[in-house]
């Protein structure tokens, strides 16, 4: 796997991107067993949490990128995507003021950022992400979280589109089937991003 931490040899200029690791999504209030499982046997938390440690000890922003819904769904667009509609069957799905939304306890800190959206499955679209990251003097996102189906691949196409470099961290990212969230490492998040390891940038943060 090709490994290019070149990109993150100036913490100053990054930033960690935590994509949707919620207490709903992969936590205790998870409505997703299968990334779950995934996750759990892959060390997925645990190797975001390597990353997020390093980051805070050499001064890189963490974000956590959330994802919520208003109980009336305003806000939202919830008939344009099968996805979508098939979650809100449930009318209880990610709401606002539950602890579905909350990030997984073990990887918030105090200092840490959060930019929450209630609409699409980019952390950019709709929230005020991009100019934070502006604010903060960011120049490489990195990425971490779910999932290799459909908020990954959304960042790190999104974070290319508005100029940002990306790195992925590959044993911190999760998708269901396996195989699949595989190829997608290989065939899509290859030509957007670099591929890194937690502990491949552990080691240059610190």
């Amino acid at each position: 796997m090709p490994v290019d931490l070149g990109v993150l040899a100036a913490p100053g200029h990054s930033a960690v991107l935590v994509m949707e690791m919620q207490r709903g999504v992969a936590g205790d209030l998870a409505t997703f067993p299968d990334l779950v499982e995934v996750a759990a046997r892959n060390g997925v938390v645990d190797n975001a949490a390597v990353v997020l440690a390093a980051a805070r000890a050499a001064g890189v922003p963490v974000i956590h990128c959330t994802a919520a819904f208003r109980a009336d769904r305003a806000g939202s667009h919830t008939a344009n995507s099968p996805f979508v509609t098939a979650l809100l069957k449930n009318p209880a799905h990610m709401l606002e003021g539950t602890g579905a939304v909350e990030v997984l306890p073990a990887l918030l800190d105090p200092g840490d950022l959060e930019s929450r959206r209630h609409h699409g499955f980019s952390p950019f679209t709709g929230t005020s992400l991009d100019m934070t990251l502006r604010s903060l003097g960011v120049s490489t996102v990195v990425a971490v979280g779910f999932s290799l189906n459909l908020g990954i691949p959304g960042l790190a196409l999104e974070a290319v589109n508005l100029g940002y470099r990306v790195a992925v961290v590959t044993d911190a990212v999760a998708g269901v089937p396996e195989d699949y969230a595989r190829a997608v490492l290989r065939h899509t998040v290859s030509l957007l991003a670099a591929r890194v390891t937690a502990a491949g940038i552990a080691k240059v943060w610190t």
